[in-house]
């Protein structure tokens, strides 16, 4: 039997909790003023740590407001909140919200469209990456500014090999722009086809071939039971010397141990990194030391045109919940 959803208070303000807004820009990007006039909204720009500390913070909540997969939601963290009645989601999906739980709680969530601009934006970020490691744009900079001129040699992209891992939504995009480049494309994951890859503008090859011949690899597969770890020692040990490895899709696809032991070792030229095991990542994390990675805090789809559609779609459903008219609702599969 359905559990009956909870309604929006109506006899109180209601609490509306707005989680990891890093940069503080939740509330400027979005006109707030119809839910402020009827909730109390406080805006967290810092990660409240683990489930344990982020439900005694989020005790007296009755709505909170999650960017993506910034904070997990298993069972436990819906559980211990009583009094949550909306978990206002953005996007489409979340992998790390436990949908069921919800609904055995009476906890309804929505979800908002957004912009496409955040798949194009990963892709962009993805290529910053490979170009900057190429490079080598942020020493350069970097040297700049303490008076040196020219400390590396850098290589171009014309005539190397782009390896992508998976080539659906987000990694088909990066085969135009790897052809302005003049870059030859090689294509693999667990269930691509010859026909699939070639409909996408690339070729496929077997996983072992993809690493040992590419100059570049770039992940672009979707985080799975299947796909966790689907990089490791193996695969990072038949990179060539010279090649970079670049990952903007999802940072526990990639043995962290093995890559951290391979850039210890110099064993391949550099890489470049966008999400990790754990986010955000410690500041006393192994991989902030290793001068052959470029890292950057998970922007991928961090743009200002994705994440102002994401807020105002936020602020409607909110609305709505207060209302007590319909919303963009997900349920469990």
């Amino acid at each position: 039997m359905a559990v009956p959803l909870k309604p929006a208070p109506t006899d109180r303000r209601a609490k509306i909790a707005v989680l990891d807004d890093y940069l503080g820009i939740a509330l400027s990007l979005a006109d707030w003023s119809a839910v402020e006039a009827r909730a109390d909204v406080t805006v967290f720009d810092r990660h409240l740590g683990s489930t344990e500390e982020q439900v005694a913070a989020l005790q007296d909540y009755d709505a909170i407001c999650v960017i993506r997969e910034r904070t997990p939601l298993p069972r436990a963290y819906i559980e211990g909140l009583p009094k949550l009645s909306l978990i206002a989601m953005t996007g489409r999906r979340n992998r790390t919200l436990d949908l069921q739980a919800a609904a055995d709680n009476g906890v309804a969530v929505s979800a908002t469209t957004g912009s496409g601009n955040g798949e194009y934006a990963t892709v962009e970020l993805a290529w910053g990456l490979i170009l900057g490691l190429l490079r080598h744009i942020p020493q350069e900079a970097n040297a700049m500014r303490t008076g040196h001129w020219q400390t590396r040699l850098g290589n171009t992209v014309l005539n190397r090999r782009l390896g992508l891992l998976g080539i659906g939504r987000l990694g088909a995009r990066m085969v135009p722009i790897a052809n302005a480049f003049g870059m030859e494309v090689v294509a693999w994951s667990p269930n691509l086809t010859e026909e699939r890859a070639a409909a996408a503008g690339a070729r496929y090859v077997d996983k072992a071939t993809l690493f040992a011949t590419s100059d570049v690899v770039s992940l672009h597969l979707v985080l799975g039971e299947t796909t966790r770890g689907i990089v490791g020692a193996e695969d990072l040990g038949r990179m060539m010397p010279s090649a970079i490895l670049v990952n903007t899709s999802r940072g526990p696809l990639v043995d962290q141990a093995a890559l951290i032991e391979t850039m210890r070792a110099r064993r391949i030229a550099g890489a470049g990194l966008d999400v990790y095991d754990e986010e955000p990542l410690p500041a006393d994390h192994p991989l902030r030391t290793l001068p052959n990675t470029l890292l950057t805090p998970h922007l991928g789809y961090t743009v200002e045109e994705t994440l102002t559609g994401f807020y105002r779609e936020t602020v409607e459903n909110l609305v709505a919940w207060l209302d007590g008219a319909p919303i963009r609702l997900v349920h469990p599969d």
